[in-house]
């Protein structure tokens, strides 16, 4: 007889740390973290039944609890692929804000353009694309035209996800996108380090910064490191890009650290690795305050 399926909202990814050190980095005014999530809770706003993970239940009031904690006045909160197509959770962070938060969306060639419009007035910036098998795989160039149709009247910014070798196969079309809108790169790419800082992939993420048009967001460093404590070459890599073109770099925490196979890094010991990312007071600045300004809109 076959065991019985687990609950409909039964978690199978691990929580974040109940209890983030404090950090002792220093943050400028309007610190932002330009990447991060809410899920749930299931009861009010239900995942997508045909979702890839189920991740614990973390509302908008962990999240703020969370910034508040470490410092960050201002967020950028990204639409989950477990919430699918569903965007009440996303948009109830970002409209009780009070402009604190802003917020990325999941649009397809299905979205209503009258739904597009209605998240651009409640503060949503811009809209990801996933590459990665795990969570779609790579859109079709018809899907990927749809949604840059629809998002660009709006002057949002395009957020590219992938891993491994992706931004190397996808330079062409990242490179083309930009011409039209503002690309962001999610996650340092998700590189390989085992490759070393002057490896391929690593290279093509930093001809597309040359470009002027293309951004990279230094976060999820515990994920390239392959362990909850993010591992020199993971900060070494950030450092790298940051010094590299520090107009288009933004930083962040990538809470509650969804789909992870082990335990959820610490956030404030991620927060800290900023003495090494960016130590310098006019880098901090452009990381954490006037880049993410400039490109998701705070004035």
């Amino acid at each position: 007889m076959p065991a019985p399926e687990p609950p409909a909202h039964s978690p199978n990814c691990p929580p974040p740390v109940a209890h983030p050190t404090t950090p002792s980095v220093v943050l400028p005014p309007h610190a932002t973290d330009s990447h991060c999530h809410v899920f749930g809770p299931h009861a009010r706003f239900p995942f997508a039944p045909d979702r890839t993970y189920t991740p614990v239940d973390v509302p908008r009031e962990r999240l703020r609890a969370l910034h508040d904690h470490l410092g960050l006045e201002r967020a950028l909160v990204v639409q989950s692929v477990c919430h699918g197509s569903d965007h009440a959770a996303m948009l109830d962070a970002v409209t009780t804000s009070g402009g604190r938060y802003r917020g990325v969306a999941v649009v397809t060639p299905r979205t209503d353009p009258a739904e597009v419009a209605e998240w651009d007035a409640a503060g949503v910036c811009g809209a990801r694309l996933n590459f990665l098998p795990h969570l779609g795989g790579v859109p079709p160039t018809g899907t990927i035209e749809a949604v840059v149709g629809l998002i660009e009247p709006y002057g949002w910014h395009l957020s590219v996800h992938v891993a491994g070798t992706g931004i190397t196969e996808h330079a062409a079309a990242v490179r083309s996108l930009s011409e039209r809108l503002p690309v962001v790169i999610d996650h340092m790419a998700r590189v390989d380090l085992a490759q070393g800082l002057d490896g391929p992939d690593v290279a093509s993420l930093l001809r597309l910064l040359d470009s002027g048009r293309v951004w990279v967001k230094l976060s999820g460093a515990d994920r390239l490191s392959g362990g909850p404590v993010p591992s020199p070459a993971a900060v070494g890599l950030a450092r790298r890009l940051a010094t590299h073109a520090p107009e288009r770099v933004v930083w962040g925490t990538d809470f509650p650290h969804p789909n992870l196979d082990g335990a959820a890094p610490d956030d404030g010991v991620l927060l800290d690795t900023l003495d090494v990312v960016a130590p310098e007071p006019v880098l901090r600045q452009q990381l954490l305050v006037d880049n993410p300004a400039a490109l998701f809109g705070w004035a």
